[in-house]
């Protein structure tokens, strides 16, 4: 039968297909258009620029990587990668191979979408057709590619841990009609071409067998029209389900790697990308197993696909918005990149507990000139010993400082923001401002992350901004500062807002192996565990708060290090509470201990008690 000389074929049961396949792609259509439409002219602009650019080109290749190879979920379990890439590249490399399939046995006519879906119906004689038996055997082949991830994906449904997840997302009942019909797509399709081959010898290299094999017991001819009906039916359902779906996340994360790369971001607000983020999401479950909530506490209940998901639907619980210690695990392990921890702050902005003139009573306050402003902030300050440390260091390197908030200061405002309270955070911003710059300093040093983050973020200040490690490391390669290296073996524990929030992850390495030798955790750098000390989260109690950090500090010590080191006074803090076991010491207390002997006479006793031997 030639196709190209006669009429395009038609029969009822493409109608499922078709008019799923026609309400799916308008609805996406439109959404994007809908989306594209209520952004700002200043983002309108930057997609209308980044259009005509390379961004364009290196989008589709983030696309291709991502959304079909889904790179990253592989990078984090093969099986895991292997079942997305199966049932996301094995579909498109069908689609494309069955079009190509099409043109070439109809001469390049152009066909409905349902033709190269259903051709086996249409055509039972492609064997005999040029190059038949090589378009059958690769349809089968990449057939029994997406087969095998639907295996992978039954079998994880039962057992998740070989492909690296404890712990799976619990779905809404939509979501599972539509994973169902998913599911039974592939098999559907298997079952009707088999059936067709065994009636008419006209399949691959599997459907050939299979369709020979259910011949010998079984009337295939009263299937035949079942089985195509059935298919047609998953494929119809599975379209009419994805806008309400998880499965959304298909075509929007496509529009969303677009966005990105065109310079679009998540806002201080909520806005139209907030809400192709919130589509974008899978609830794949990746970031259930990467909250220590889950995996220390057993809380699987308010992880961010949870979140995501109330958001995208209702209106997320008090529990759900607040349980999240902010220390942005579930952002680096997302596949998809979403913005959870501003999506997450914006949120907590619809509570305000401030009014606009709740810290009209701080008045400023004025320091002497130096070069150097040193800020310990509010954490420091509960935890002195690092700030002394620190300002020995300096004394010994003849840094001109002035220790700003030593007498009296405010907060950098940084807890308020991780609680949603943005408007009080800029109260404190704005007098803090006044304060660094009436100091007429060059360089602002903290020995804190979480200052370190809000400087970084939110100040604008005009000069640059140093975690102290960072100085340190400077002043020791300006030689200002000297180190005798020992035999020491150290397990540095990377700060959540230091690591993923600011990205420093080299310098106080470094700093750290003039002193000593350097032992890396499993979990450190971009996987490092928080320590359980959050001001993120106000719903833990102590005792959770002892438990998160005691496994923390059990995993940090596996390699029999002396010392657990931190760059933070709230981890070190939070650590010694939970465990006096294990000694931890502040990055600058361990480098001072490492100060050549000729120098400690120039260090005061009273400092020295915070030498790491004395910890």
């Amino acid at each position: 039968m030639d196709l190209h000389a006669i009429q395009i074929p038609f029969h009822p049961f493409v109608l499922p297909f078709t008019i799923g396949l026609i309400f799916v792609a308008f609805y996406i259509i439109g959404k994007w258009i809908y989306w594209v439409s209520r952004f700002s002219w200043e983002d309108k602009k930057k997609i209308f620029v980044g259009l005509f650019s390379l961004k364009t080109p290196q989008a589709i290749w983030e696309v291709f990587m991502e959304s079909l190879l889904h790179r990253k979920v592989f990078q984090r379990n093969t099986l895991l990668g292997y079942m997305h890439m199966s049932l996301a590249f094995g579909w498109f490399l069908l689609i494309i191979m069955g079009n190509l399939e099409t043109r070439f046995f109809t001469h390049g006519r152009i066909n409905p979408p349902y033709i190269p879906i259903f051709f086996e119906f249409f055509e039972h004689n492609l064997v005999s057709l040029d190059y038949g038996r090589f378009f059958t055997f690769t349809m089968d082949l990449l057939l029994l590619f997406v087969l095998s991830g639907v295996g992978l994906a039954y079998f994880k449904r039962f057992r998740s841990k070989p492909l690296g997840m404890k712990n799976t997302t619990k779905h809404s009942t939509i979501d599972r009609l539509a994973l169902t019909a998913l599911w039974l797509i592939f098999p559907l399709r298997l079952l009707a071409e088999s059936v067709t081959a065994g009636l008419y010898d006209a399949g691959g290299f599997i459907t050939n067998s299979i369709g020979a094999f259910m011949m010998t017991f079984l009337p295939l001819h009263n299937f035949y029209y079942a089985s195509w009906w059935a298919y047609s039916f998953a494929l119809g359902a599975f379209f009419v389900f994805v806008p309400f779906t998880r499965y959304m996340h298909i075509p929007t994360e496509i529009l969303l790697i677009f966005l990105r790369k065109y310079g679009i971001a998540e806002k201080n607000i909520h806005s139209t990308y907030t809400q192709v983020e919130l589509s974008s999401c899978s609830r794949c479950g990746i970031c259930i197993d990467a909250c220590q909530l889950g995996s220390d506490l057993g809380i699987v209940s308010t992880q961010s696909t949870y979140f995501i998901k109330s958001m995208r639907y209702d209106k997320p619980s008090e529990m759900l918005v607040d349980s999240c210690m902010a220390c942005n695990r579930c952002d680096q392990v997302c596949p998809v990149g979403i913005d959870i921890a501003s999506i997450r702050a914006n949120e907590r902005k619809m509570i305000q507990l401030f009014q606009e003139n709740s810290y009209k009573y701080i008045n400023g306050y004025e320091y002497r000139k130096a070069k150097v402003a040193y800020f310990a902030g509010c954490m420091g300050h509960l935890t002195p010993s690092v700030y002394k440390a620190t300002l020995a260091l300096f004394e010994k390197a003849g840094v001109d400082y002035n220790f700003i908030d030593r007498d009296g200061s405010i907060c950098c405002g940084r807890p308020l923001q991780l609680t949603g309270q943005e408007d009080a955070a800029k109260q404190l911003i704005e007098k803090n401002i006044k304060l660094i710059e009436n100091c007429g300093a060059t360089v602002l040093v903290t020995s804190c992350p979480i200052c370190a983050k809000v400087f970084t973020d939110s100040y604008k200040l005009k000069i640059p901004i140093y975690h102290h490690s960072q100085y340190l490391l400077k002043l020791a390669k300006e030689s200002k500062l000297q180190f005798e290296k020992s035999d020491i073996q150290i397990t540095y524990h990377d700060p959540c807002e230091l690591g993923r929030g600011l990205g420093i992850y080299e310098e106080p390495r470094e700093l750290l192996s003039l002193a000593g030798n350097l032992i890396e955790s499993n979990n450190s750098r971009e996987n490092s565990l928080c320590c359980g000390g959050s001001l993120g989260i106000t719903n833990l109690t102590q005792e959770q708060r002892n438990t998160i950090a005691s496994i923390t500090l059990s995993e940090l010590a596996v390699g029999k290090a002396d010392v657990v080191a931190t760059a933070c006074p709230l981890c070190k803090k939070t650590f010694k509470s939970a465990s006096e076991d294990i000694r931890i010491a502040d990055i600058s207390e361990i480098m001072l201990g490492a100060v050549q002997k000729s120098a400690n006479k120039l260090i005061s006793k009273e400092v020295n008690k915070s030498v790491i031997i004395n910890n």
